[in-house]
């Protein structure tokens, strides 16, 4: 089974509507940022892929709202990848408050990997052997 990683992140005023309730597009760069650290901690710069050409896009997202978070909370974002294919890998993804007792989103995320020339998909390079 693929190991869980966590990051955890601060709600600030920046993520938060009038009322200090996190909006909903904020709860998609929490997710972005987990995945970022996620293949940071393999040692993945994607500033090197950028230099390579290589990046990678949302093929899909499907989120679900649990619970709303309010600014100055402290979120655990966690992923895992439940599936792996030679261009593409699928994210299960929660965000959650710091001692689990409350789920705030749930999401599953198919990222692809693609030739930033023209965009078009591309096989993951060796490297990313152990991480998916």
């Amino acid at each position: 089974m693929a190991k869980e990683f966590e990051f955890t992140v601060r709600v600030y005023f920046e993520d938060t509507d009038a009322g200090g309730v996190v909006y909903n597009a904020s709860y998609v760069r929490f997710l972005e940022r987990a995945r970022t650290e996620y293949l940071r901690s393999f040692g993945i710069s994607q500033q090197d892929l950028l230099r390579e050409n290589i990046g990678f896009v949302v093929a899909s997202l499907q989120m679900d709202f649990k619970k709303a978070a309010h600014l100055d909370d402290e979120l655990v974002v966690k992923c895992v990848v439940t599936e792996s294919k030679k261009a593409s890998v699928k994210f299960a993804q929660v965000i959650t408050n710091k001692d689990e007792t409350v789920t705030y989103i749930k999401a599953e995320v198919k990222i692809a990997c693609v030739d930033l020339k023209d965009m078009r998909p591309i096989q993951f390079p060796a490297m990313f052997n152990e991480v998916f």
